[in-house]
């Protein structure tokens, strides 16, 4: 129940009677400048969320395997 291929001919075809070539031209242009700059903008988000994620990892936790050891040397003694 999709739109056909018949249907989308019908559309561009009222489009392109509204708008004129040029002028759709320029709206499929920035339509596409528009995504690229979307796509471009989700790929620096996610690597700049794999990074930090990355950071996050490399930093140390907050002391708890040194307090591990420490009370376990204490007990030895």
């Amino acid at each position: 129940m999709g739109i056909g291929f018949r249907e989308l001919l019908i559309i561009l075809a009222i489009a392109l009677l509204i708008f004129g070539a040029k002028k759709l031209r320029t709206i499929g242009s920035d339509l596409g400048s528009a995504v690229k700059g979307f796509k471009k903008a989700m790929n620096e988000g996610d690597s700049d969320e794999s990074t930090r994620q990355l950071e996050q990892d490399k930093r140390p936790d907050a002391g708890f395997e040194s307090d591990k050891q420490e009370s376990s040397d204490s007990k030895r003694a």
